[in-house]
């Protein structure tokens, strides 16, 4: 298998033949990040929503004008995509300890919990310039936000292909009653959310124990609402806390052999 970023937590699976897109979104808040190529995520031949959030899910509906034939997610995001007026004919609801196969991959879901963003996350937003500067712009992208709502829906995704493990969370947090598989070859781990995400993804490094690391999620997708996250502490902390655990900071549109 390989793996492509599109930033933010878009995500491009190939194993076989067999092309798997996660979580498409066009980043259309921040015009200057790179664009995603819409027709060649269009082609995938299946999208995965790990939850129905505005930067998760409520772009799904130009990928479906590209030539996008299915698209697996919760019933809470199929009733938004009804709500929003986005096509759900190719949509097929899933929800946790489901399992399923998109050509030669085989696709199992477990419940997680979202991110919940601490205090100084949310005063260094409501207390930035940035956000006062820009106030119409954030008034608008929280009036998107909130047609895309959660109802407890939030998956993580393992994709598995001839002995190949990739295990997608789409938001930094797990379940303390969920029992989750450790040692994929890859997780892809959300950094975005706390104020020191390197401290913070500790214990989730621990539960897991992948192999292999990557962070998306980090990029400035949806500003002033968002901002960048320093990633710098990430790859020092995985060497220091984890030494038999690779780790890497995916470029966006490049692709990484798991």
């Amino acid at each position: 298998m390989r793996i492509k970023w599109y930033g933010t937590a878009s995500l491009l699976l190939e194993g076989g033949g067999t092309r798997i897109l996660v979580d498409p979104y066009l980043k259309r808040y921040n015009p200057s990040l790179p664009r995603v190529p819409v027709e060649e995520a269009g082609a995938a031949d299946a999208a995965v929503i790990t939850h129905p959030h505005v930067d998760h899910f409520a772009d799904i509906g130009a990928f479906l004008l590209a030539g996008l034939r299915c698209v697996y997610v919760s019933e809470n995001g199929i009733s938004h995509a009804e709500e929003n007026g986005i096509p759900t004919d190719a949509m097929n609801p899933i929800e946790k300890n489901d399992n399923f196969a998109v050509g030669g991959i085989t696709v199992r879901t477990y419940y997680t919990r979202h991110c919940s963003f601490d205090a100084a996350t949310v005063c260094s937003v409501l207390f930035s310039p940035r956000t006062w500067l820009h106030f119409g712009k954030g008034v608008r992208v929280l009036r998107e936000a909130v047609k895309f709502p959660l109802r407890d829906d939030t998956l993580a995704l393992e994709f598995s292909h001839e002995g190949k493990r990739v295990f997608v969370l789409g938001s930094a947090a797990l379940d303390e009653d969920t029992e989750y598989p450790q040692g994929a070859d890859l997780l892809v781990l959300p950094y975005q959310g706390r104020a020191c995400m390197s401290r913070y993804i500790q214990p989730i490094l621990r539960t897991l124990a992948p192999k292999r690391v990557m962070i998306d999620h980090f990029d400035d997708a949806f500003p002033p609402i968002s901002h960048a996250v320093n990633t710098k502490k990430f790859l020092p902390a995985v060497e220091k806390n984890f030494p038999d655990m690779q780790a890497f900071i995916p470029v966006e549109n490049e692709w990484y052999e798991i």
